[in-house]
């Protein structure tokens, strides 16, 4: 549960909700300015050892707060940040600040303009204290580039903290930031939600615009798989944040104007859950499958429906993303990138050449995939499942055959496109985090939200690193 804001004591404000923040910001008991020097205290404390936030804007950040406390005396409130400090991940564009997209040829990119999420969620009351780490044009399940090197878990600092997230997820964790807005191609939300024990969403392929990301809209084939959405450390700073982000921004074609439903109006006794341990590839560790079952049975005590099962097809693999690798190359040009990350050699490497017929038959397969993951659930609200097969992994191991396979965890969902978001429900024998995974249907990011929120009030949710 987040600790509600009734003081000025630093440890009470970096353990608070963004939400709770707000409010007291808007109650005059704390004020902008306190707020924003105790989290860029804590980031001075704790990033030379996690090199999570890459840009520092201190005194930008000082500048908007005395603003945003002068508005809260005129009572005029912003929005429902209004005053509340946050980090965004350096794939998104932000104006007047260095975005590298972890790629060298932006190493000085300073862009024009905002990403869309950024300019609304400044439009929304945030005030931007930085930008956080990633790896090259997100494209990796750890974060380390050639140009800020690598990000280091809170909990553990020889694991990784996941990527590409990464740097969002190990700030939050580590309390240098209530809130972040991170990207998901493959699990790069959830995979840091995860391994850091904080909370995360990639809402429905076509609710958040991705102008201004690094991996853009526009990408053919691939145009669904990545998504835009909020990490934090409480469900509930989810919620407040995604009708922030979501609708139509006039440039992003994909997006549908689609109303954000109310998680307060789910009652969790009206929903049927399908729950599995293992899906039909790779086994997770017991220390996952326990805290799944535990999610489950908490949802189960609630009222819920639970029935263990899964889709047949589950396992399928779908290769999309070396069918052709075109777009990388695009991208690496587009930015000026000559010295690439190792990492992205892989690509190249694993690139096939694939015929027009090859690749109508990869989305053939997609679409009959789509069409039989829908059809399971026309009986369920909701599917409980693993984030990953284990806790946070040492540095350089996310590339060895168990782990890339364990990765299918998350990436199903987006080659579904459906929402999919983590709560923290249990914690590893070594004292890691782990988190579940809670998938809902298309545009029921109410029902996913409603579920997270009450697994995490159940079985606990966040706890502070030890760092």
């Amino acid at each position: 549960m987040a600790v509600k804001v009734v003081g000025k004591d630093m440890d009470e404000l970096l353990l608070a909700s963004a939400k709770s923040l707000a409010d007291a910001i808007r109650k005059k008991e704390v004020s902008s300015v306190e707020v924003v020097d105790a989290y860029i205290k804590r980031i001075e404390e704790v990033n030379p050892c996690l090199n999570a936030v890459v840009q520092l804007t201190a005194e930008k950040a000082h500048a908007q707060a005395r603003e945003m406390d002068a508005s809260v005396m005129r009572g005029d409130i912003k929005g429902p940040l209004h005053g509340v400090p946050m980090t965004i991940k350096d794939s998104f564009d932000t104006c007047g600040v260095i975005s590298t997209g972890g790629t060298k040829g932006r190493e000085g990119y300073v862009p024009e303009r905002d990403a869309t999420v950024v300019a609304r969620m400044r439009a929304a009351g945030a005030i931007l204290l930085g930008k956080t780490n990633t790896p090259e044009l997100t494209l990796a399940f750890e974060t380390d580039n050639l140009v800020y090197g690598r990000t280091n878990n809170p909990y553990d600092p020889s694991r990784t903290p996941g990527g590409s997230s990464g740097g969002a997820a190990a700030i939050i964790a580590a309390g240098g930031t209530p809130i972040d807005i991170g990207s998901d191609m493959a699990g790069s939300i959830r995979l840091p939600a995860h391994f850091c024990g904080i909370s995360g969403i990639k809402p429905t392929s076509g609710r958040v615009p991705r102008t201004g990301h690094i991996i853009p809209f526009g990408m053919g084939a691939l145009d669904s798989l990545t998504q835009i959405g909020p990490m934090a450390r409480f469900v509930e700073d989810l919620i407040t944040v995604l009708p922030v982000i979501c609708g139509v921004d006039y440039k992003d074609p994909s997006i549908i104007p689609m109303p954000v439903g109310c998680p307060e109006k789910i009652n969790i006794k009206d929903l049927s859950v399908a729950v599995h341990t293992d899906n039909g590839r790779v086994l997770p560790k017991l220390e996952i499958s326990e805290a799944v079952k535990a999610a489950a049975t908490a949802l189960e005590d609630a009222g819920a429906c639970v029935e263990e099962d899964r889709p047949a097809i589950l396992g399928t693999n779908i290769n999309i993303m070396t069918a052709d690798c075109g777009w990388i190359r695009r991208l690496l040009k587009e930015a000026g990138t000559e010295e690439i990350h190792p990492w992205l050699n892989l690509y190249f490497d694993n690139e096939k050449q694939t015929s027009s017929f090859e690749f109508m038959q990869i989305m053939e397969k997609w679409d009959i995939f789509r069409s039989e993951m829908l059809s399971f659930m026309e009986s369920y609200d909701v599917i409980i499942c693993p984030v990953n097969i284990s806790p946070a992994i040492p540095h350089g191991t996310w590339l060895n055959k168990e782990n890339r396979r364990g990765f299918s965890y998350t990436m199903t969902y987006n080659l579904t496109g459906w929402p999919a978001a983590v709560a923290r429900a249990g914690t590893s024998p070594d004292g890691l985090p782990i988190g579940v995974q809670i998938v809902g249907l298309p545009w029921r990011e109410d029902v996913v939200l409603a579920v997270a929120g009450h697994i995490e009030t159940a079985l606990g949710g966040y706890k502070p690193p030890p760092i």
